[in-house]
């Protein structure tokens, strides 16, 4: 095992009288050693019920008979840090998280891993750690929260319910007191945030790439069967060293177009874009963007999930959850390993019956592609991505006229001052993975256009990314970003925009030379941030196309 480099032989004396420092006995030195990393805080409401976890995954390492060290990761709220400097924070975090991951394992030569983790960037973090080391490894999402509820029978969700709320209040569609209740109702307790937003999409996908047991990507926080999952995830692990399965015998190319399929058929959080071709990267697996594309095509939408539709993360577990979508794709599904020890298909084959008002049939999709959809254009000749699943049938093609903005900011300020009218194209630049720094989400904007109303006549793009909570005509990851000197630098104001989401176009009205002028003019403006990690972090960034990694380049 690997931590026989500091258990085992005559030299390993100081290591293993820093272990027995740590409280570790001597009989407890032949078993595997397990480091359980968790991302408990009590700033997420996602993760402040982690500790009640973190006992069922431990003693479920010490029944299969390893021995459990518990190690922390920080864990940032996007809702929280929404709409100001703590956003630049959020999707570096990934990174972070990942270095730190290995870091801890490879130190102290750490057996196998147990992830334990829930929202956004945090998720993933742990699973390109996972892949990099590819040793034993298995994940716990500590489960979404439930939907508030009214004494009227309502029920809530965030960011339909806070967000748009705010706009809707603005715009004197309802009133303060409605407003209040939003905000007392939205959150009931803990767990990740209860429609298909990126932290919830991301824990459905971990299952289905097959580094969690069955269940774990819906059950919910508040369940005796997520604690039941965490027993039963600690005692795996334990095989999985004996038995040396790794993560990229699980991560394979199989596996991720499972996955994104998945994604697609339930419209899930155009995050995922990002985190799963991070995480193939980390697992050696060649997964361009086109990937997603390609697969949205044939792949029908066959749920509608919050915030775009009506069903909550609840209703998609007790409708079959990840297997009941698995089942309802039928041959579009390819055989992988999984954590479990069964594979895929074999996992797919106990699953009886299927709620089919919540995931419908191949035959009677709630919409015939794929809930993402990938553009490409004279701005952006990189790509594009939509969540097409929250777009009407209406602005699926728009032309309008160009309101530019060089920050979230100045945009929202537009937006509540009234001036963003009927037939603009909103364009919020130097917001991607560079210019940010960081890549914000652009939620605030997206859910004032919705809260006022223009979801149906005003289109957004930009180059940084938006929440899963996102719904309407917005339109990120725009590559090569503003700050490489992509095209959405060189759009003016009143310039013509055309959206073009069933030929995949997204395509600026303005002739070649005249951009080339343009570009000549063009001067790299000054970094927001100079200071601190984030500055370093500008400088080895990536592309949103490539996943937006660091690289040592």
């Amino acid at each position: 095992m690997r931590s026989d480099m500091i258990t085992q032989g005559l030299e390993r004396t100081p290591h293993r009288a820093l272990l027995k420092g740590a409280g570790v006995p001597q009989s407890e030195m032949e078993k595997p050693f397990i480091g359980i990393a968790t991302s408990f805080t009590d700033l997420i409401p996602g993760h402040v019920g982690m500790r009640d976890l973190e006992r069922f995954i431990e003693k479920g390492v010490h029944t299969g008979g390893g021995y459990s060290f518990f190690f922390g990761i920080p864990g940032v709220c996007d809702g929280i840090a929404m709409g100001h400097k703590g956003m630049h924070y959020s999707l570096p975090t990934r990174e972070l998280i990942a270095d730190m991951v290995e870091s801890v394992a490879e130190a102290h030569r750490l057996d196998g891993l147990v992830l334990l983790t829930n929202c956004d960037k945090i998720t993933p973090g742990m699973l390109m750690a996972a892949a990099r080391l590819n040793i034993p490894s298995i994940v716990v999402t500590a489960g979404p929260m439930l939907s508030g509820r009214g004494f009227d029978g309502r029920r809530y969700s965030f960011v339909t319910d806070t967000f748009e709320a705010m706009a809707r209040y603005k715009a004197g569609v309802i009133d303060g007191k409605e407003l209040q209740a939003c905000e007392d109702n939205a959150c009931p307790g803990v767990g990740s945030c209860q429609g298909l937003f990126t932290a919830n999409t991301m824990a459905i996908l971990t299952e289905t790439l097959g580094m969690s047991l069955p269940r774990c990507g819906t059950a919910l926080a508040v369940s005796a069967l997520k604690r039941r999952i965490a027993f039963a995830s600690g005692e795996k692990i334990v095989d999985l060293v004996r038995n040396q399965v790794t993560p990229r015998q699980i991560l394979t190319r199989e596996a991720f177009e499972n996955a994104i399929r998945v994604d697609l058929a339930l419209g899930g959080s155009s995050n995922t874009v990002l985190h799963m071709l991070a995480i193939a990267r980390e697992a050696g697996v060649d997964l361009p963007l086109e990937t997603f594309d390609i697969l949205s095509r044939e792949t029908p939408q066959l749920a509608s999930m919050n915030p775009a539709g009506g069903h909550f993360m609840e209703d998609l577990d007790v409708a079959g959850g990840v297997l009941g979508v698995l089942k309802q794709l039928g041959e579009k599904v390819k055989d992988s390993q999984t954590v479990m020890g069964l594979s895929t298909l074999q996992l797919v084959s106990g699953i009886d019956k299927v709620d089919e008002s919540v995931i419908h049939p191949l035959d009677k999709p709630v919409k015939k592609e794929g809930g993402i959809a990938v553009l490409f254009g004279n701005l952006a000749p990189k790509g594009a991505v939509v969540k097409q699943s929250g777009v009407s049938e209406k602005m699926m093609q728009f032309t309008g006229t160009a309101r530019c903005f060089n920050s979230e900011e100045e945009a929202m300020a537009a937006l509540m001052e009234g001036g963003i009218v009927s037939g603009n194209v909103v364009v919020i630049r130097y917001e991607g993975p560079k210019g940010g720094p960081g890549m914000r989400e652009i939620l605030a904007p997206t859910a004032a256009l919705m809260g006022l109303g223009l979801g149906d006549s005003v289109a957004l793009i930009t180059d940084g990314r938006f929440s899963g909570g996102t719904r309407g005509p917005c339109i990120g990851h725009i590559s090569p970003e503003a700050m490489e000197g992509g095209p959405i630098a060189l759009v003016e104001e009143g310039d013509q925009i055309v959206l073009d989401i069933p030929n995949r176009k997204l395509e600026l009205l303005v002739d070649e030379g005249t951009l080339e002028q343009r570009l000549s003019a063009w001067q790299r403006p000054e970094p927001k941030i100079k200071s601190g990690w984030l500055s370093r972090y500008a400088k080895v960034v990536t592309s949103a196309y490539t996943g937006a990694i660091t690289t040592g380049d």
